[in-house]
């Protein structure tokens, strides 16, 4: 299984930035994709979620400001981001989830690209 992202860099505030996650070696359609991210010093905390069915969840920090979507086809989610702030600078991992429904979940994470907000 490999999640790789890409995307990441030096915005300044009140810039975008578009990163995307690759998904192989799972069956993408099934998995819940979501993307995290940490700071320093800081707990990893999730950003943006989007489940097999398309539904998705945010942080109170990211609402309004961030776009989490996903293009099956392509084995690929993104996370747009928007009107960024010192604040949100971070590593952003990206997370693959599926559960069996029977109580199996099987998670994976990429190796994280660094987002960097300058003021």
């Amino acid at each position: 299984v490999q999640l790789v992202e890409s995307g990441g860099g030096l915005v300044q505030a009140g810039g975008s930035l578009r990163l995307s996650c690759a998904a192989s070696g799972i069956i993408f359609r099934q998995n819940a994709m979501g993307w995290y991210r940490q700071a320093p010093g800081k707990q990893r905390e999730l950003v943006a979620a989007i489940s097999s069915g398309g539904n998705t969840n945010y942080a109170d920090s990211a609402k309004g400001r961030f776009t989490i979507s996903r293009d099956n086809a392509k084995n690929t989610v993104y996370l747009q981001m928007s009107s960024l702030k010192p604040e949100d600078t971070a590593v952003y991992y990206c997370n693959a989830r599926y559960s069996s429904g029977y109580g199996d979940v099987s998670e994976y994470w990429g190796q994280g690209t660094q987002v960097t907000v300058s003021s």
